[in-house]
């Protein structure tokens, strides 16, 4: 079984980007703990994957159809505008968690619609990086792993 961890905008800039809503560490980090936790929790593969564009995450999304068996998806700031990636994560149909660094639920307003969250089945919120071993591992126990 493979797992795929998508991430939107401003990702990258992780340990640059206010620091004290999104921690110190870089994405290096972020990916480092992605691979780990995808292989603790039985997947035979992970792939990481991040975009500054809607369009290339949307065009990701759709080329997992097949070949992926579930989806980590922090979509950022396209979690709060992005029906494209909503009809994405529904046209493919691979169970797909959400997951956010911070606890966007305790943030500014605009932050408390989640358009990709409504594709998911579970969100996973404000566990700093760790977040997405949560999700991962969520994924595995809906997948049977």
């Amino acid at each position: 079984m493979k797992a795929l961890v998508i991430n939107g905008p401003n990702l990258n800039m992780l340990g640059i980007r206010e620091p004290n809503i999104y921690g110190s560490d870089n994405y290096e980090a972020l990916v480092e703990i992605c691979q780990t936790a995808a292989e603790e929790a039985g997947f035979t593969g992970v792939e990481v994957f991040q975009s500054n564009h809607e369009g290339a995450l949307v065009d990701r999304v759709q080329e997992a159809y097949g070949t992926i068996d579930g989806i980590v998806i922090n979509p950022a700031a396209y979690t709060h505008t992005s029906v494209a990636i909503l009809d994405a994560l529904k046209a493919v149909a691979i169970p797909a968690v959400e997951v956010h660094i911070s606890a966007v639920e305790e943030r500014e307003d605009f932050r408390q619609i989640s358009y990709a969250g409504m594709a998911c089945f579970a969100t996973i919120t404000g566990e700093g990086l760790q977040g997405y071993a949560h999700a991962l591992q969520l994924l595995a126990e809906k997948l049977g792993l």
